[in-house]
């Protein structure tokens, strides 16, 4: 392990509460040594440094000021709250961060009485906040206490709709609330939009504001006689610059923006509200990611996602491969797509670098859509580009898609749209856990009538399926491929579109036949090897559709062995239910078939390496001979269980 950072003060810190004891001098210390920790911490796990480097006074003048874990604190996206792991009794931990067994990269209930609200997605937190102003006011909750709640809402988070649906409603509630818009002009990709544009302007139209102009966006917090002066002024200057006016406009009151990393404007702007506040209230607070480390300023991306690196140099300690990523894969086939027909056009939802569609972006400027974080309106914005007469690839990851689901279903699937959905990320992710886990899409998408869904067993496979999907205008279609680098398979020069709904046969054999959708081949392919070497050699089979299905594959299969197991990385409700209804519609149990379906497990599986992950959930390739012994009944060759 790397030398620790000399941290006397923080040394100290063992709860919030103990930052009280200490001056506002010595907490401009204690940020100090807390960034240096952080820095510390994620050099030696990796993760998400730039967000929470970003926070750290910000992190500090909150507990400092607040009285948490009564005053709900709830960071959106969480992946800003390391700093404040370490200063809410979880510092001795903090190097297992986001590791098995260790600290999730995100705020969790389970994990702490600090984190009062999980958020691993953007968005959500003024929203929660509200529930726990709501819930205090109306008596929730009162043997543990519910004090204040503060909602700390990145600026690239507040382009979501669901943020604006909150701040209406709590505008509406005049409720005591205080969110504090954390604006670093950068979420995980230079955020985008007319919001972007407008909070631009604020930074360049107003001055960091001391404490004294603070209270022009505050007025009702000031003393009596002097508010109908301050009042006054405010109003004259409404005409002259922007203000905080939108925000004012749904029942905030506005302060801002003032300077995130200058606690001798936070800690009395944040004393001042926490006095005399009575409704709700808006802190614009100007930070930059990555503050304070080198390394990450001057990265593209701020240090928003890291490998384990030197503390030092910055450098990254990423294990080379000579296989490419899927992402990479996908990205550049579709390019050779666009390349061949202009109206293909890209959509993702503030995720450019992580789809791959930044690479598009740099070629056709002009046809590469990111929406921000807005995955229904990407969706519905997709599902209107199809209508127009252009072929929309929507790249959403599978865990924010489910944001966009009342849009697939209704703005897509029921208008028969041809939208192509690219949904990476499927399957386990690894450190990220429960929260980013593509389980779910199968289900959800091949229950729509008309919704065509393949899944790339490689990465060969995958540019075939762009194809397939660049081809296809009779309606919507989707197809799934994780997080990672492929399998190092030997890749076509260019992607053939494959026959609609028509698996492959990989390997002859008798007894038993497995049927893989996805990646999991691989595994099987292992499992069948050493169940060969037991003398029973399984026929494999890859179904490149969960639908439709391939029956004539299935029912075959079916019809020519014992017993027939679909492995699949999804959820239950997949690819298996689907093929179970085909065979009990077919009459097929009637006949005897042993049929198995290995699915991810119906638990939600916490961090861990994605190997590891699998493992949990039981589905390598040790996992998969087991179920072919079991199905079969033998215990080893030549004997069968009692």
């Amino acid at each position: 392990m790397p030398d620790t950072p000399q941290t006397p003060l923080l040394d100290q810190v063992h709860i919030p509460a103990d930052l009280k004891r200490f001056s506002d001098a010595q907490l401009h210390q204690i940020a100090d040594e807390l960034r240096a920790e952080t820095v510390s911490a994620v050099s030696v796990t990796g993760g998400h440094l730039g967000a929470g480097l970003g926070v750290v006074e910000l992190t500090v003048a909150l507990h400092a000021v607040f009285d948490t874990p009564r005053d709900k604190l709830i960071w959106d996206v969480g992946h800003q709250c390391y700093p404040h792991k370490i200063l809410t009794g979880r510092r001795e931990r903090i190097r297992t961060l986001r590791t098995k067994g260790g600290l999730s990269g995100f705020t969790k209930r389970s994990e702490s009485p600090y984190d009062p609200f999980g958020a691993a997605h953007s968005s959500t937190s003024i929203s929660a906040a509200l529930g726990f102003a709501v819930a205090r006011d109306l008596g929730g909750n009162i043997e543990s206490g519910l004090g204040d709640a503060i909602a700390v809402i990145g600026d690239g988070s507040m382009s979501a709709g669901m943020a604006f649906e909150a701040m209406n409603n709590a505008g509406h509630l005049k409720k005591r609330l205080f969110v504090i818009l954390n604006d670093n002009e950068m979420s995980i990709a230079p955020p985008v939009g007319a919001l972007s544009s407008y909070l631009s302007r604020l930074y360049a139209e107003e001055p960091f504001q001391d404490l004294k102009a603070a209270a022009k966006g505050a007025v009702s917090l000031l003393p009596g006689p002097f508010r109908e002066g301050a009042k006054r002024a405010k109003d004259m200057l409404k005409g002259m610059a922007v203000g905080g006016t939108l925000f004012e406009e749904l029942g905030f009151s506005y302060i801002g923006p003032i300077d995130g990393h200058d606690l001798n404007q936070l800690l009395p702007v944040l004393r001042t509200v926490k006095a005399r506040a009575t409704g709700p209230i808006l802190i614009h607070v100007i930070t930059k990611k990555g503050k304070g480390y080198a390394p990450a300023e001057q990265a593209r991306d701020r240090g928003h996602a890291t490998a384990k690196f030197d503390v030092v140099t910055g450098k990254q300690k990423k294990t080379p491969s000579n296989a490419p990523s899927y992402t990479r894969v996908f990205a550049d086939a579709l390019l050779d797509q666009a390349a061949r027909d202009d109206k293909i056009v890209a959509v993702t939802a503030a995720m450019p670098d992580g789809t791959g569609l930044n690479l598009f972006a740099e070629r056709y400027p002009s046809r590469c859509f990111d929406v921000g974080i807005a995955e229904q309106h990407g969706v519905t914005f997709s599902a209107a580009l199809a209508a127009g007469g252009m072929k929309p690839f929507c790249a959403i990851y599978s865990t924010f898609l489910q944001r966009g689901y009342d849009q697939v279903v209704h703005d897509v699937a029921i208008q028969r749209l041809p939208v192509r959905f690219a949904i990476d990320r499927a399957g386990l992710v690894g450190a990220d856990g429960a929260t980013h886990a593509g389980a779910f899409d199968v289900a959800f998408m091949a229950n729509l009538p008309g919704m065509v869904v393949m899944a790339a067993a490689d990465e060969a496979e995958l540019v075939h399926m762009v194809a397939t999907a660049a081809a296809h205008d009779d309606g919507p279609i989707a197809f799934r491929f994780p997080r990672g680098e492929g399998a190092g398979v030997t890749m076509p020069e260019r992607g053939e579109p494959l026959e609609i709904g028509k698996g492959r046969m990989i390997q002859q054999g008798k007894r038993v036949a497995i049927l893989s959708f996805g990646t999991r081949l691989s595994e099987v392919i292992k499992a069948a090897e050493a169940l060969s070497a037991r003398g029973i050699t399984p026929t494999v089979a890859d179904a490149r559709f969960a639908k439709p299905l391939d029956r004539d594959l299935i029912l075959g299969l079916a019809a020519d062995h014992e017993a027939l197991i679909t492995i699949e990385e999804g959820a239950i409700g997949g690819f298996g239910s689907h093929v179970a209804q085909l065979l009990a519609e077919e009459g097929v149990f009637d006949t005897g078939l042993k049929y198995r379906s290995m699915v991810l497990p119906d638990t939600f599986i916490d961090q861990a390496s994605p190997e590891d992950m699998y493992t949990t959930a039981g589905m390598n390739a040790a996992d998969i001979e087991t179920k072919v012994l079991d199905v079969l009944n033998i215990a080893h060759i030549g004997e069968k269980r009692a």
